[in-house]
């Protein structure tokens, strides 16, 4: 059993350099905790599910012997069971009332209005979905020099919102293209200091949102590069969306049931929503998606809703997928080389 004492370092540093908490200011930990038909999930997903539940509180505990100055409420809602999906009317208008949110959930609250709200309304919001206790110890991705991170970061960020076209290939088959013309590039930088600023803890990647209709392509996502998955799985792009999911074992299945291929209502699940590079040095884990997508010179492409990031397609999900050694070619340009920034 890991020893929750271990996060304590990583959570006051989250507050004080991440978050940079000022005196005074309210903090809000958010936690989904498993419905009961998720107790049937297989044990490792309820096991992952109830340790997060448990890290939670325990942050929680940490933040008020260390922060006594400031406010500090924890509160928790049934999961929702999809990254994505917006959260019941009490969730959304709860997180608007502090100046601090730290969503230590499962499924990611990112991609949706009432995240988009309470930002609107000035709140600083570090998204946690599948946050592990490793990723808050001394090795861990939140240990990184964010400073550097940003610096990176933010150039990169730079050089997309310049470009007009993107090409990401892989050894192992990946060869998709798309138009990035007219979005701009987002810095997902680590910090998150400013009223109404919010992004991923641990933190590290630039992203933009492509230009709905033009993705074209395949990805292979390499097994162990996802949660639970043991096989290849590619994903077939063609104007702008997903027309098939092959492989991928039960991953593949749950996402080709997500897809619904032969309903048109939900085509706005399968449009090409990010293409996002990773650039955290100290993360390292290939199958949690938070910190995956955060590894540096990892390229991920994400399907689902875009809005929240730049887009126009509106959906309840928002699923990244991280694929490892890429060449990501802008505009022509080389600018990442077999996973190596250039």
């Amino acid at each position: 059993m890991f020893d929750m004492e271990k996060i304590r370092p990583g959570v006051i540093n989250m507050l004080k350099v991440n978050m940079q908490v000022k005196k005074g200011e309210s903090i809000l930990v958010l936690n989904d905790v498993p419905r009961t038909e998720e107790w049937k999930l297989s044990y490792s997903k309820i096991s992952d599910f109830a340790k997060r539940s448990i890290m939670a509180r325990k942050m929680y505990d940490i933040i008020c012997e260390v922060f006594k100055e400031n406010k500090v409420d924890y509160f928790v809602y049934p999961s929702l069971g999809q990254n994505g999906v917006e959260p019941t009317e009490e969730v959304a208008e709860k997180i608007k009332k502090y100046d601090i949110v730290l969503a230590l959930n499962t499924y990611s609250l990112s991609h949706t209005n009432a995240r988009e709200n309470a930002c609107k309304a000035g709140v600083r919001i570090a998204s946690m979905p599948g946050l592990e206790c490793e990723m808050l110890t001394e090795q861990g991705p939140l240990a990184a020099d964010y400073i550097s991170i940003k610096q990176e970061t933010e150039r990169l960020a730079e050089l997309l919102t310049k470009a007009k076209t993107a090409r990401v290939t892989t050894e192992n088959g990946t060869d998709i293209t798309l138009s990035i013309e007219g979005r701009h590039g987002g810095a997902d930088t680590g910090i998150i200091a400013n009223k109404g600023e919010w992004g991923n803890l641990p933190g590290g990647e630039a992203y933009i949102a492509p230009v709905e209709g033009t993705a074209t392509g395949i990805i292979v996502v390499p097994a162990g590069w996802y949660f639970g998955l043991v096989e290849d799985m590619i994903l077939t792009f063609k104007n702008g969306y997903v027309v098939s999911i092959e492989g991928g074992g039960r991953v593949g299945e749950e996402l080709r049931e997500l897809c619904y291929f032969n309903d048109d209502k939900y085509k706005h699940r399968r449009n090409c929503a990010e293409l996002g590079i990773g650039t955290n040095p100290k993360a390292k884990k290939p199958d949690n998606v938070l910190e995956a997508e955060k590894i540096k010179g990892t390229i991920h492409i994400a399907i689902g809703d875009s809005s929240h990031m730049g887009g126009v397609n509106e959906s309840d999900l928002h699923e990244d997928f991280v694929l490892p050694s890429p060449m990501l070619y802008l505009d022509g340009k080389l600018i990442i080389e077999k996973g190596k920034i250039v």
